[in-house]
């Protein structure tokens, strides 16, 4: 039966290239020219990497070693250079080498033995026992590779992983290394193929067929006859229905069984009410059961009326989406699964019902969760291109992703130069036809920037996408009548979390409050009033949910974008999106903080993001004017600074219904630590995350404290990291930190004790903290 085996232990890791001489006799070369291709070096078996201060062994290399575990982005803890290229985040990008024994027993002969990789930064080349198993020159799809014939049984074994980081794939920060989770698949030899299972339910005159494709691989040196079981549950795990298929599969062949079930008023998923179903297909070789694979499907309807929008379930529905990368800024590439969903779970609190995997392939956790919390995801492609290559990775993308009832839109690339000529219509029919040979059921589109208003592609697309150019929207409406509209990106404007001046670019920061950078840049007021003036533009993915490292200007490391910052503090943004977003609850947040030491009498700028119909603000309890807010616009006063308090209430009908305050602290008496994060499995790979700020004596929090804090643990997890200004050029691994805007995150990898972790803080002159996570 089926084994999914987490790989990410004990590996060895090497950062930079091995120089391998070449042996001046032809008897060496002989021997690596055969299928051990590699019988001395890294990539060989018995190659001894030495990580350890003495190696007793039989020493054959003299590099250094480290024992690392996945996931792994060595390009992060550098120090960032301004030498460096800025849309790659400052960094140096060197080679790799990963290395790692492991045993298999005699039981697992005459089974299907494979490694999957969900992502490897960037071009890789795998090898087992010295031998060549798999070469994927993309930073970003999963890929597995076959290596049944390449293993030892009852003997050790080694996988060596090369990584080349030099050919960049993108203009943000790329990383490098095994970034995301390596699994050992074992099998019997007739058994579901890899994303194998496609189960996607379609309503038909009241109800629900769902037609069902189980891709079964016979590995075995004769033709046989399989059977797939497909049982369909709910989640209380009850039984809806069954269905079944046979296929006749030639010798080491593959073929796909399809059948079909009619299911009777199923729970439906969609934004509000993300409901799942279990599908769990079992295979039969001769009556005997031999593999069992469980995959989830939801069940939706979804249309597009080109004059009044997207409905989903026949309701109409506004895309409130987000643009994503996929880094954390503090261990960059390598997130752990639990961060990828606490990601997920701040942009819902937010108010977003929209994803957008901007511009690659995203890890499987992200996408569960989108499923688990209802999203309307536009699942992205790297590479526009008809490449077989390019085609490989547009195919692992639809069948590891066609059963997700999240997955509204397949896009084929992201603001191509080739979207307006002759060669992109061509690269564009190709990919349409290859993504609708794999899944016809959803709208396959590209984002479009570069004159989106004489695009060839789109006269070939499902549904129309544009970056930005939103003065060409009303001619490409009427250009094409007869398709769906929306802005797969916009925005772009920049903020700094805390900075409540004038733009300061010797320090990187740009001005907190919303603006109108330029025509394309437009804020999130304005162009959300744009979207919704429209009823017939779907929605909109802005650009973006969190700050990601690159795309930056020295001494800043990340781009400014994010209505979440870099090290996944909340900024004015966050807030501001929520009052355009959440419609059944009254919503007010107010800036800046109160604490402008120095500027007594200067007048500063104060504003209300409210849903409310109306805001009045209150300077240490006089008025200072009531306003009318426009919908999804903001309050805004002037007011001459006296320390003490500012507080503004939300009205509607008259009534206040919601209200915010800020109110100037005195100097930071001590420490705080509050967890961001639910953390409670000792398992050795979930991160915590904290947030360290300060108090006055009087409890006030300290919104512009910036004292150097140390941070360390009781040995029940570990520092993994902090951050706090994204001007800071230390690097992010240390556990000593300078706060910034009165805040530092601090990443706690969690170990594999049961217990309570304590994480401490300490700082010069102030009062320490601690905080304490119960491990189970």
């Amino acid at each position: 039966m089926r084994e999914k085996i987490l790989f990410n232990e004990n590996w060895l890791f090497h950062e930079g290239d091995i120089k391998i001489e070449c042996p001046a006799f032809k008897g060496p070369v002989y021997m690596q020219s055969k299928t051990e291709h590699k019988i001395w070096g890294p990539a060989s078996r018995n190659y001894n990497a030495v990580f350890d201060d003495f190696d007793t062994s039989n020493q054959i290399c003299t590099e250094r070693w480290e024992k690392v575990t996945l996931p792994h982005d060595y390009v992060i803890f550098q120090k960032p250079k301004e030498k460096n290229n800025n849309a790659l985040g400052f960094f140096e990008y060197n080679n790799a080498w990963y290395r790692k024994k492991f045993m298999l027993s005699n039981e697992d002969k005459n089974k299907r033995i494979t490694l999957l990789f969900e992502g490897i930064a960037t071009h890789a080349t795998v090898y087992v026992n010295g031998c060549v198993v798999k070469r994927n020159f993309c930073g970003y799809n999963s890929f597995e590779a076959n290596i049944s014939d390449f293993v030892k049984f009852d003997e050790e074994n080694t996988v060596a992983v090369y990584v080349e980081t030099g050919d960049h794939e993108g203009w943000w920060y790329e990383g490098g290394g095994i970034y995301r989770n390596v699994y050992l698949i074992k099998t019997d030899l007739v058994a579901v193929d890899l994303w194998g299972v496609y189960a996607m339910p379609k309503k038909i005159n009241g109800s629900w067929k769902v037609n069902v494709e189980t891709a079964i691989i016979n590995d075995t040196y004769e033709d046989i006859e399989a059977k797939a079981v497909t049982e369909f549950f709910d989640n209380e795990n009850n039984k809806i229905a069954e269905c079944e298929g046979k296929v006749k599969i030639p010798l080491r062949d593959k073929k796909t069984a399809q059948y079909s079930v009619c299911i009777k008023n199923p729970k439906l998923w969609d934004i509000d009410t993300p409901n799942l179903y279990s599908v769990v297909t079992k295979i039969y070789k001769n009556g005997v059961l031999c593999d069992e694979y469980i995959t989830r499907t939801g069940f939706r309807t979804f249309d597009i009326d080109p004059d009044k929008g997207l409905f989903l379930n026949g309701k109409h529905v506004k895309i409130k989406g987000v643009c994503a990368h996929q880094d954390f800024g503090i261990t960059g590439k390598a997130v752990p699964d639990n961060i990828h969903r606490y990601k997920v779970e701040m942009i819902k609190e937010m108010g977003a019902n929209g994803y957008r995997t901007s511009h690659y392939p995203h890890s499987e956790e992200t996408m569960d969760a989108l499923d688990e919390l209802g999203f309307i995801v536009m699942d992205e492609t790297r590479w526009f291109s008809s490449s077989e290559e390019a085609k490989q990775q547009l195919e692992m993308l639809v069948k590891r992703d066609r059963n997700r009832p999240s997955v509204l839109f397949w896009s084929v690339g992201n603001e191509e130069p080739h979207h307006t000529t002759e060669e992109g219509r061509r690269i564009c029919k190709s990919l349409i036809s290859l993504v609708k040979k794999l899944d016809n059921t959803r709208f396959v589109m590209s984002a479009v920037s570069n004159s989106p208003d004489i695009a060839t592609v789109y006269d070939e697309l499902d549904a129309i996408g544009i970056n930005y150019n939103l003065d060409k929207y009303d001619y490409i409406h009427k250009k094409y009548p007869d398709k769906g509209i929306f802005s797969s990106e916009c925005c772009a404007t920049g903020t700094t979390r805390g900075w409540y001046n004038a733009d300061c670019f010797e320090k990187g920061y740009l001005s907190a409050y919303d603006k109108d950078t330029n025509n394309w840049f437009l804020g999130r007021e304005n162009t959300w009033k744009f979207i919704c003036e429209r009823e017939w533009v779907l929605g909109s993915y802005q650009w973006i949910a969190f700050e990601h490292r690159g795309e930056a200007v020295w001494p800043r490391v990340c781009s400014q974008s994010g209505a979440i910052d870099l090290f996944l503090q909340k900024k004015d943004a966050f807030y501001q999106n929520q009052t355009h977003w959440i419609e059944d609850k009254p919503i007010i947040h107010l800036l800046p903080h109160w604490n402008f030491e120095g500027r007594e009498g200067e007048k500063i700028p104060v504003w209300a993001y409210t849903n409310c119909m109306e805001a009045e603000l209150f300077v240490n309890g006089k008025s200072a004017g009531r306003r009318k807010i426009e919908k999804y616009g903001h309050g805004e006063w002037l007011v001459e600074y006296e320390k003490g308090k500012i507080e503004v209430f939300g009205i509607n009908g008259g009534k206040t219904v919601c209200t915010d305050k800020k109110v100037t602290s005195g100097s930071a008496d001590a420490l705080k630590l509050k967890l961001d994060n639910k953390i409670s499995d000792a398992n050795g790979t979930d991160i915590a995350v904290i947030t360290c700020y300060c108090i006055d004596e009087n409890g006030i929090e300290v919104p512009d404290a910036s004292p150097y804090v140390s941070f360390f643990t009781n040995g029940l997890g570990a520092i993994a990291g902090t951050g706090s200004s994204v001007s800071d050029h230390n690097p992010v691994n240390l556990s000593d930190r300078k706060m910034y805007a009165g805040k530092i995150t601090v990443a706690v990898r969690v170990g594999k004790e049961k217990g309570v972790l304590k994480v401490y803080a300490s700082a010069e002159n102030l009062k320490s903290a601690s905080l304490e996570i119960i491990l189970e």
